[in-house]
Parts: C-alpha cells; structure tokens; sequence
C-alpha cells in the first residue's frame, strides 16, 4: 500500500443546476493484489474496496454485508452517467432530496431481492 497526502486538498466543484458542492481531494491510495481498505462511516458502518490483479471488488455484498451495515444501494443516472450510490438507511430522505436537486433518477436498487427499473422519472 502507498498513501499520498494531499496538502493543501485539491478543492474543486461539482454538482448542477445551480447547485454546485465543494469536494476536497485529500488523499491518494494505492493497493497491490489483495489488499483491502475499509472506510467507517459516522454510523459505524463499514465500506471495504478491495484490490485484485484484475481489478477491484468496489464494495462489500452489496445485498447482505451493506445492508446489514444500514445501507442501501442503487445505480442512478445524472445527464446520460451512471453512478454507483451507497445510501445510509436512515438519510434516505436527505438523498431523495438530494437525488431531486440534482435531478437525478434511481434506475435500479441493488439490494432487493428483484431488481427491476424504477419509474421515477
């Protein structure tokens, strides 16, 4: 593993339609094959990216360890992209706020037992 501070953080916008959001840039990480970091939410809860020599698993089970850690997941679409979102259970009303602000729209909760398109429009 190699760390990289970022000092001073990178500050840079994101966000649309008015409604831009300041990021911080803080830190760089690189991970050989089989390493794994865990970030903890203020929730206790943990988000774990692995690194493989093919790639990465992004995210612990998405339907069991996620979820037995309080969040829920979804694929949104935002100006024809495509986001992975994590959603703390109990900030599910903040994110639907946040989702209409951005006017983005949930196409596909992941962690249901079926998984079919949303039709929020």
């Amino acid at each position: 593993m190699r760390l990289k501070k970022i000092d001073p953080p990178r500050v840079f916008k994101v966000g649309s339609f008015g409604s831009s959001i300041n990021l911080s840039h803080v830190i760089d990480l690189n991970l050989d094959p089989d390493e794994q970091v865990t970030l903890i939410g203020d929730n206790g809860g943990e988000f774990d990216i692995c690194r493989k020599s093919w790639g990465y698993y992004a995210t612990p089970s998405i339907n069991h360890r996620l979820k037995d850690f309080g969040y829920r997941t979804c694929i949104v679409e935002s100006s024809g992209r495509r986001y992975l979102h994590l959603v703390e259970q109990e900030k599910i009303n903040e994110y639907l706020n946040y989702l209409k602000e951005q006017r983005m729209k949930i196409l596909f909760w992941l962690d249901e037992d079926k998984i079919s398109i949303e039709e929020n429009g």
